[in-house]
C-alpha cells in the first residue's frame, strides 16, 4: 500500500522545522562559545572593530553572531567609507550605515572612484603641515571617469544624503568630513538639503557631480561655518560662470576658519579669486588648477595683505588664460621678500602661458625674462614647478629640493598627447577674451581691471 501523501508532507515540514531549530541552536551555542573564548573585553573589542574599514567591518559582522554583535555599536561606523571602483552601493546601504552611526558618524565618503585611487590614503585629510598639504588632492578627476559614461549608472541617487537629516538632524549634527564622487544623478538642490544638516562640517570634498559652484558654496556659507577645507572640482570643466562677487564676500565672512580651498575646473575671474584668496585670514592652501579666465592680475600686491601673505602652497596649473607677464610680476615680488611662507609654487601649463597682447599667442617654453632660477637660489626652501611644452617636444621642469639643489629635467610627452589641450576640453576656446572680470561686480566692488588696490570686503 503506497504511503499517504498527507503524511508525506507532515514528515517534510516537521523535518525543515527541525532543521532550523537544530540550526539556531548550533550557531547560538557557537556564539555563547566565541563571546567565552574570546579574551577582550566588550569595550576594547568595540574600540578595535572602529578603527577598521567599512568594507573590512562588514566581513568581520558576517563572521558570527557574536562579532556581529560588537560590530552593530555606534562607534564602529563613526568613519564610513563606502566608495567603490564600480557602482554597487545603492541608497538603502547608505541609509542603514548611517543609521547605525546615529550621532556617533563623524566621516563619510560615498561614490565611484577610479582603480588608481582607491587604496588607502587616496585622499588626505586637511593640512596639518605643509608637506600634507602639497600632496592632498586626490589622485583623481571627473576626467578619469569620462571613459565609463554610457557603459555604467549610478545606482546612488539624489536623495542618497537624506539619511543625514533624519532622526531630527542626528547623524549630520557632528559630521566632520563629507567626501562625494561621481554621483551622476546628485543635484544642487539635494546637496544643499544635505549641507545644511551638517553645521559641524570641517573637510568638505567634491568630485564629478553635477551641481552649481554658486549653490553650493551658498549653502557651505549659510550652514558650515566651522569648515577648515573645501576641494570642488567641476564636472563641467570651463562652462560653470555661475560665481558671484557677493557669494565669494559672503563665504569670506561667514567661513573665517578656512585654511584649504580647492576651486578646480570652474571659470573663475580674477576679482572673485583675489576676493577669497585676500579675504580668509588663515588661508594656506590654494589649488585653482584648470580655472579657466584667470590671468594672475588677482596676485598683484597680494603679498603685502594678511590673506595672501600667509599661502604656503599655491597652484596655479593648467590655467588657460595665465599670462606670462604676470607670472613674472608674482616671480619678481617673491624675489623682493613678499610670499615668505610659500613652499610650493605650480605655474605649469599644457599650452603655455599666455602672452600679454593676444592670449591666443602662447609662450611654449619658460622665457629669459622669468626669473625662475634666480627665485630657486633665493628660496631653495621651495618647490617650483614651471612644465610647459617647447613646440610639442618636451617640458621643462625646475625644480628646488628642501636640500636647495637646482634641478632642471626634460620629460616627452604622452603618446597620447595628454600634455596639450583634449579635445573635449577645448570648448572655451569660444572665450576670446581673458575674461579676467566683470564688469557689475568689479563696480559692486570698488575693483579696477589693473592694481584693484582698495577693494573693501
Amino acid at each position: 500500500m503506497p504511503p499517504d501523501s498527507d503524511l508525506i508532507d507532515r514528515a517534510l515540514k516537521m523535518g525543515s522545522l527541525l532543521l532550523d531549530a537544530a540550526t539556531h541552536s548550533s550557531r547560538k551555542r557557537a556564539s555563547n562559545h566565541n563571546s567565552i573564548v574570546w579574551p577582550l573585553p566588550p569595550d576594547l573589542t568595540f574600540k578595535i572593530f572602529s578603527m577598521l574599514d567599512t568594507q573590512s567591518l562588514c566581513y568581520v559582522s558576517a563572521a558570527c553572531s557574536f562579532f556581529s554583535k560588537c560590530a552593530k555599536d555606534p562607534l564602529c561606523y563613526q568613519n564610513l567609507d563606502l566608495t567603490t571602483l564600480v557602482p554597487k552601493v545603492n541608497n538603502a546601504v547608505v541609509a542603514t550605515m548611517i543609521q547605525r552611526a546615529g550621532k556617533a558618524l563623524r566621516s563619510l565618503k560615498l561614490g565611484v572612484v577610479p582603480a588608481t585611487a582607491c587604496s588607502p590614503g587616496f585622499c588626505q585629510p586637511m593640512v596639518s603641515t605643509i608637506r600634507k598639504a602639497i600632496v592632498e588632492a586626490p589622485n583623481f578627476s571627473w576626467n578619469d571617469k569620462r571613459s565609463r559614461q554610457g557603459r555604467e549608472s549610478s545606482v546612488l541617487t539624489r536623495c542618497c544624503l537624506s539619511p543625514l537629516s533624519g532622526d531630527g538632524g542626528a547623524p549630520g549634527a557632528l559630521l566632520r568630513k563629507l567626501h562625494l564622487y561621481n554621483i551622476e544623478r546628485m543635484d544642487s538642490t539635494s546637496l544643499c538639503c544635505a549641507l545644511s544638516a551638517c553645521p559641524s562640517l570641517l573637510d568638505l570634498e567634491i568630485v564629478g557631480i553635477h551641481v552649481e559652484l554658486r549653490q553650493t558654496l551658498m549653502s557651505v556659507s549659510a550652514n558650515c561655518h566651522l569648515i577648515e577645507r573645501l576641494f570642488f572640482e567641476s564636472s563641467r570643466t570651463g562652462r560653470d560662470d555661475s560665481l558671484k562677487a557677493q557669494t565669494c564676500s559672503e563665504l569670506v565672512n561667514n567661513c573665517p576658519h578656512l585654511t584649504s580651498l580647492s576651486l578646480r575646473g570652474f571659470k573663475l575671474h580674477d576679482c572673485k579669486v583675489r576676493i577669497l584668496v585676500k579675504g580668509f585670514r588663515k588661508l594656506k592652501y590654494v589649488d585653482f588648477s584648470s580655472s579657466y579666465s584667470i590671468t594672475g592680475n588677482f596676485l598683484r600686491n597680494l603679498g603685502n595683505c594678511t590673506g595672501g601673505n600667509l599661502l604656503e602652497v599655491l597652484i596655479l596649473r593648467d590655467c588657460m588664460h595665465l599670462k606670462e607677464l604676470e607670472v613674472i610680476k608674482f616671480l619678481t615680488a617673491i624675489l623682493a621678500g613678499d610670499f615668505k611662507l610659500l613652499m610650493h609654487l605650480d605655474i605649469s601649463n599644457r599650452e603655455g602661458l599666455a602672452c600679454e597682447a593676444d592670449w591666443y599667442h602662447r609662450c611654449y617654453s619658460s622665457s629669459s625674462n622669468m626669473p625662475i632660477k634666480q627665485v630657486l637660489e633665493a628660496r631653495p626652501d621651495m618647490r617650483l614647478v614651471a612644465e610647459y611644452p617647447s613646440e610639442g617636444s618636451y617640458a621643462e621642469t625646475f625644480d628646488a629640493d628642501m636640500n636647495s639643489d637646482i634641478s632642471l629635467q626634460f620629460s616627452s610627452p604622452t603618446s597620447d598627447g595628454s600634455i596639450f589641450m583634449s579635445t573635449s576640453e577645448s570648448s572655451y576656446n569660444s572665450d576670446h577674451g581673458s575674461g579676467n572680470e566683470e564688469g557689475q561686480d568689479a563696480v559692486i566692488y570698488g575693483e579696477s581691471s589693473d592694481e584693484d588696490n582698495n577693494m573693501n570686503l
